[in-house]
């Protein structure tokens, strides 16, 4: 497993790019990179209002981990994409690192095609940004007392 990536406002913001192009180009309503243990690493796009997104990623983090326990059952490492269809709305989930996952959620207006095409790209732009954040050691800023005297003017 690897270590979490810290999310920097930078990378924050190049996830959200990377969202913002795959959503446009694929037509697809909603993307979310989440790990793999369910929490939401960032999000983008329209889905409905009613919608809690945080338990929608931990719902897909576990569908995920079944399908993964399945794929072992018939001699498979992983499957490393999912797609779920329904009446009005489908979800396609793929693996973007051993610890990340790409929830799409689209409707009849795209189809399953073009949202696949466009998360193989995607899903190797945001893996660039999160190995970047894994690579960078951040140092915790040191203050010291007189630091904080100074900057309360006392």
């Amino acid at each position: 497993m690897q270590s979490t990536p810290i999310l920097t406002v930078q990378s924050a913001n190049a996830l959200l790019d990377v969202l913002e192009d795959f959503l446009d180009k694929s037509e697809a309503n909603f993307a979310m990179v989440i790990e793999r243990g369910g929490s939401v690493l960032t999000q983008c796009g329209t889905i409905p209002e009613a919608t809690n997104t945080t338990i929608v990623a931990a719902l897909a983090a576990g569908s995920f981990a079944a399908t993964k326990e399945l794929a072992l059952r018939i001699g498979e490492q992983e499957f490393t994409a999912l797609h779920q269809q329904g009446e009005n709305s489908q979800l396609f989930m793929i693996a973007v690192c051993e610890d990340a996952v790409l929830v799409t959620v689209f409707g009849n207006q795209t189809t399953l095609g073009l949202v696949r095409f466009y998360s193989g790209r995607a899903v190797k732009q945001i893996g660039t940004v999160l190995d970047e954040s894994r690579s960078h050691h951040y140092l915790p800023p040191i203050f010291t007392t007189r630091d904080v005297a100074k900057a309360f003017g006392e």
